[in-house]
């Protein structure tokens, strides 16, 4: 081999170690940035998961209220777990008995994958959401008299190109909407992404969920059709598929395998096992 081979195989030697050496370098220095901006992330996510469910229950305006805002009007909320099947605030023993431990950490988009803590909707899935979490969060302000003078709660379903999540306030009497948010979404923009829109959410105030017999009095049109009722709100146009993905979603929370059997019973004045149910004031919980 010549001494001209031998420096050129040295050279792509040289050159072949110094881009592994920055490769790890570089892969150590992102994963160190990774870690140390999670704590943020997390505390970021939470906020705005705040900010929506107090912008759905008309207390936060974002073009003048702040961050600070957020974390002190949230502590006037409650974090409940309800039994869906049950329809009741979940007690410390069923929550023991599903291994669930601690509020604050309880992920229900996270128990909607785990079997032994789902429920399979099958067939008949008209939100397009596999299954529900057989425990759901809820968030609660109530009044002087310990009654609930607003509740929000969670809401997702298939929209055109993914699922849309959110979240449904209704008012003290459990049936008049106070408005609706929405905090993640992949809807076409500037088209059902106008579901975020101040516009289109004004319409939910206001509203009737359920009818003098209990049914479901609400959802949306198609673009340009009659209501069925003065419950209903418009559609978006050009939307049409993120418009029903919406109906969709809010007959079926609002339905028998959604909060309805809760929503009655707390109506009633006989949610059951109130005074066992575990709760959590804490702002810094998983959605």
């Amino acid at each position: 081999m010549s001494q001209q081979t031998k420096k050129s195989s040295n050279s792509n030697m040289t050159t072949i170690m110094v881009a592994l050496v920055l490769c790890l370098v570089c892969s150590v220095m992102v994963s160190a940035v990774a870690v140390g901006l999670k704590p943020a992330q997390v505390d970021n996510q939470l906020l705005d998961r705040n900010k929506n469910i107090l912008v759905a229950a008309g207390l936060f305006d974002p073009a003048k209220d702040t961050n600070q805002d957020v974390e002190e009007r949230f502590k006037d909320f409650e974090v409940k777990l309800v039994d869906l099947q049950k329809g009741h605030y979940a007690t410390e023993q069923e929550l023991t008995t599903a291994g669930i431990t601690d509020i604050d950490k309880y992920d229900a988009d996270q128990a909607s994958k785990n079997k032994a803590l789902s429920i399979d909707l099958g067939n008949d899935d008209p939100a397009g959401i596999g299954s529900t979490p057989k425990f759901a969060k809820v968030y609660v302000k109530n009044d002087a008299n310990g009654k609930p003078e607003l509740m929000v709660l969670p809401v997702h379903g298939y929209g055109l190109w993914g699922t849309m999540y959110g979240f449904l306030t209704l008012e003290g009497d459990l049936n008049t909407v106070k408005g609706i948010s929405w905090y993640a979404h992949k809807e076409t923009p500037g088209l059902g992404a106008r579901i975020e829109e101040d516009k289109w959410r004004d319409q939910w105030k206001g509203v009737h969920a359920y009818n003098d017999q209990g049914e479901v009095a609400t959802g949306v049109t198609k673009a340009g059709q009659p209501k069925p009722n003065e419950n209903w709100v418009d559609g978006i146009s050009g939307a049409t598929l993120t418009s029903a993905g919406v109906k969709n979603l809010i007959q079926f929370w609002l339905g028998d395998r959604g909060y309805k059997p809760f929503l009655d019973n707390l109506r009633s004045g006989t949610p059951n096992n109130t005074a066992n149910a575990q709760t959590s004031t804490t702002a810094g919980e998983e959605a």
